[in-house]
């Protein structure tokens, strides 16, 4: 039941995650290449400034970086597509930390010359996220080109598990705002809820990355495995939720709307 509960999970998460970078890559990248910047402003109010050409560039990478990592990172871990087309593994790997370092370094970009809309504290812990992109990715790539493959393996699930911060972030306040009505959010995202997110969306998860990194492959016992079987389904059951609503209302009309369907 673990194994087919993480199994369940992973695939909910690899799903979500996914449409979420198609929405990105189609209603904010591909704006970008048509020439109609403007749209960025529908969604999030004045992220696009005329004239401000340093930090429209460096969001419209971070854009372009985070879209893609979210759709080719589950990919990744595909142990069978590994086995079977080793090549195509290393590919999208390069590919993939390419577009770690373009989301890092856009993110960072922006920060530097806009500023977030949270303040310091969001700036700060912002600015935190983008280094930690970059430190795995290099890592990442290091280790891969070095051929020692356990350390590249473990490199690789930490920035995965930073990839999917920016998903997470909006199901969070998703299901936040719908259970209490977003008590701690502020207008300008300076409550004290949202003090918390600028760090949860991403510190947490990398936490559980190093927990499943050094429990791997030790034997648990009953109980444990069935708090986890027990988590793994409410888990899933709470992105298979979050992922219908932001679906239907923001990420399908986004893919189309981008693809001028």
């Amino acid at each position: 039941m673990l194994w087919w509960s993480s199994r369940a999970l992973a695939g909910a998460v690899w799903a979500s995650a996914s449409l979420f970078g198609a929405y990105i890559l189609a209603f904010y990248a591909l704006a970008a290449v048509g020439g109609d910047m403007t749209r960025w402003n529908r969604v999030l109010p004045e992220l696009f400034v005329q004239g401000g050409a340093a930090g429209n560039a460096g969001m419209g990478l971070h854009f372009l970086g985070g879209g893609l990592l979210l759709v080719l990172g589950s990919v990744q871990f595909v142990g069978p597509l590994r086995a079977a087309v080793p090549t195509v593994h290393r590919w999208l790997g390069r590919v993939y930390v390419a577009a770690a370092a373009l989301a890092g370094l856009g993110g960072l970009v922006f920060i530097a010359v806009r500023g977030c809309v949270g303040g310091a504290i969001m700036d700060v812990a912002f600015a935190g996220y983008g280094v930690a992109m970059l430190v795995c990715a290099a890592q990442t790539a290091r280790h891969a080109m070095a051929r020692n493959l356990d350390v590249h393996r473990a490199w690789a699930v930490r920035l995965y598990a930073l990839a999917v911060g920016s998903w997470l972030y909006r199901m969070d306040y998703g299901f936040w705002v719908l259970f209490t009505d977003g008590l701690g959010h502020a207008d300008g995202f300076r409550g004290w809820f949202d003090y918390v997110m600028d760090f949860a969306f991403y510190l947490p998860n990398l936490a559980v990355a190093e927990l499943y990194l050094r429990g791997e492959g030790r034997e648990l016992p009953g109980w444990a495995r069935g708090v986890g079987t027990a988590a793994m389904v409410a888990a899933t059951g709470f992105v298979v939720v979050g992922t219908y609503f932001f679906a239907k209302h923001y990420w399908v009309p986004g893919v189309m709307v981008g693809l001028g369907i």
